[in-house]
């Protein structure tokens, strides 16, 4: 009944959406979508909640808090001082900053970095559909036309191969770990069995062998009168282009030529009505973002690698399978995962998902992260899992 009035295009407005009720801690209170904030010096337009006590919840005595703002905006290295040394915020999410800078942070004050190792991996994406054919409606990377140079497996690998994954980890720090996984945690699940190994002479061979010749000197190489050149796009940030640097640099010894896009993270990773430079429809060659399974078992994620699954117009891209990769074994593998009902049997085909989809080059994982997490010197309770959203037991955050 709240929301009869808000039935069509303005559903986002319907105010049960923003000030929603529920049985935790905190309720919202105020809902605030353009609000200006002074973060360090910098003057931000961010959204910004306010969050209350829920008076009927279940535990007395808690919460501890009669307020909780959450609010963002504002650079990483700003973000962390201000919680780590200064105090001024008491909770910090994923704090992407050099190591020597949260060491100094951490040594000059009662706040602390948690270090929090889940399942996101960073990984690069190839398109199986062509990103530059469109449909008559003008949707591209559909998969009634596949991609003209990724299709084939012999170049998927030459680009594996030719990438200096080692180089692109060292950008990490102590908050990566090399992985050949796509599907890395729980432990149980990471496959013995996949090797990536960095590879040029291998990768020119291979290009060779597939008909990609340099045959004016230029450095690139050609086929049927077609230059093998490749669109790589990723969200702005600090060390995703340092990584496509490295991948241009690499791919460019061997042959191919790659144009590298970067897209604001808000659109990057936003709603698909509003713009096409998003990481869901894909209209590129190759690209980079980190994704995880969000659960221990990782059912919904390994099926965002079937055919049903493929991303497209017509579903408005709100599957999982953007790459728009499509194997009838792989589907053949995951509908058995839904069937088993031995534990062990069932953590062997999703292995066996894994090792598929690395060997047919459908995913090239590059890094296993850490989550950075500042928490001020005064607060207490805070107790991070990687299967749950950082607030998960904010009933006990208390200051100490």
């Amino acid at each position: 009944h709240l929301f009869e009035a808000f039935a069509g295009a303005n559903v986002s407005e319907a105010p049960s959406n923003l000030l929603a009720v529920g049985t935790g801690p905190y309720q919202v209170a105020e809902f605030n979508e353009e609000e200006i904030l002074l973060i360090g010096e910098d003057v931000v337009s961010t959204v910004r909640i306010v969050y209350r006590p829920n008076r009927h919840f279940r535990e007395p005595d808690k919460p501890a808090f009669s307020q909780v703002e959450l609010r963002g905006g504002g650079g990483d290295a700003i973000i962390a001082a201000q919680t780590i040394q200064e105090g001024l915020s008491d909770y910090a999410w994923n704090l992407q900053v050099a190591d020597a800078t949260l060491d100094r942070m951490e040594a000059d004050s009662q706040g602390k970095v948690v270090e929090l190792r889940g399942a996101w991996v960073e990984r690069i994406m190839l398109n199986f559909a062509d990103p530059n054919w469109e449909t008559e409606s003008g949707e591209r990377a559909n998969t009634a036309h596949l991609h003209p140079i990724l299709s084939d497996k012999r170049v998927r690998q030459a680009i594996a191969g030719g990438i200096d994954r080692k180089t692109i980890l060292d950008l990490y720090g102590r908050g990566g770990r090399q992985t050949d996984n796509l599907l890395v945690s729980p432990a149980n699940y990471r496959s013995p069995n996949t090797t990536i190994p960095f590879d040029p002479e291998q990768a020119k061979a291979l290009l060779e062998e597939a008909g990609w010749i340099d045959r004016d000197g230029d450095g690139i190489r050609e086929k049927d009168g077609q230059r093998l050149g490749l669109l790589f796009q990723t969200s702005i940030n600090p060390v995703r282009q340092q990584a496509q640097e490295i991948v241009r640099a690499n791919l460019a010894d061997i042959g191919i030529e790659v144009e590298l896009k970067s897209i604001d993270s808000s659109i990057f990773f936003g709603p698909v009505a509003e713009n096409t430079n998003t990481r869901r429809h894909f209209y590129a060659d190759l690209e980079e973002f980190a994704y995880s399974n969000k659960s221990p078992d990782p059912g919904a994620y390994m099926k965002g690698w079937t055919c049903s699954e493929v991303a497209q117009e017509a579903n408005n891209w709100a599957t999982a399978n953007w790459a728009r990769y499509c194997n009838p074994a792989y589907d053949a593998l995951y509908d058995r995962s839904t069937r088993e009902l031995d534990p062990a049997r069932r953590r062997q085909l999703f292995i066996q998902m894994n090792d598929l989809l690395i060997e047919d080059v459908a995913v090239i994982p590059l890094v296993h992260l850490v989550d950075f997490s500042g928490i001020s010197g005064t607060l207490a309770g805070v107790e991070l899992t990687p299967w749950d959203v950082e607030v998960w037991n904010i009933k006990d955050w208390r200051r100490k």
